[in-house]
């Protein structure tokens, strides 16, 4: 049966000494049986449940928020749309006017993706682990502001690095909005039209967040 829509998949492959957030262990995805020797094959997982793509739930900043496996399913899945933000990035903080700027009030969209174009840089290098652009706390209230459930980012965290009290996070969290990111190939995707997007993060019991298989369906 064909589909009757286009997926795209805005997923990061997970491997061995990816980049990760810069104070985060390396990760480690190792095998554990072979099928030439055991007749099946199988892998060893050892990083943190925030690695590579990932959701970031309540429970991550907010001792009373939600964790990751009671986040209701029907809030991991909408209407979704890019901001394309990469000529308008200057420096590593983006305002709220520029999120303005690019919005499709029309669309009334559930879901807002940020696109940089930092998953193209995605590679263990002081660029791409400490100067990565985030928004304000200002341009995370608007977001909240406009009935969202889910914010996602091409980048490692939705706070610029040097922000160490996480404004943005604490902003949206707080809100019960989860975020997503370190997402990929967010320029697959075109600004001004709506897609549905399905955010599925591993169901770990009272986890902060969750690696996440994150899709993006067009009609």
């Amino acid at each position: 049966m064909t589909a009757a829509f286009r997926v795209h998949d805005l997923t990061a492959t997970l491997s061995t000494h990816m980049a990760t957030w810069p104070t985060s262990p390396l990760p480690v995805f190792e095998p554990v049986a072979l099928n030439p020797r055991d007749g099946y094959a199988m892998e060893r997982i050892a990083c943190l449940t925030h690695t590579g793509t990932h959701m970031d739930a309540p429970f991550h900043f907010l001792e009373d928020g939600l964790p990751v496996d009671r986040i209701p399913a029907d809030r991991l899945v909408g209407r979704a749309v890019v901001l394309d933000l990469r000529n308008d990035l200057t420096g590593t903080v983006i305002g709220a006017t520029v999120i303005q700027r690019h919005w499709p009030s029309a669309l009334h969209p559930e879901i807002a993706l940020l696109e940089t174009g930092w998953s193209h840089l995605r590679a263990p290098t002081r660029r791409y682990l400490y100067e990565f652009p985030g928004i304000s706390p200002e341009a995370a209230r608007w977001l909240a502001d406009q009935g969202v459930h889910g914010v996602g980012t091409d980048t490692l965290g939705i706070d610029p690095f040097e922000n160490a009290r996480f404004e943005a996070h604490k902003v949206l969290l707080e809100k019960g909005i989860w975020i997503l990111e370190a997402l990929d190939h967010l320029d697959r995707l075109a600004e001004g039209k709506s897609y549905i997007l399905v955010a599925a993060p591993l169901k770990i019991l009272n986890a902060s967040g969750a690696m996440a298989r994150v899709l993006a369906l067009e009609g």
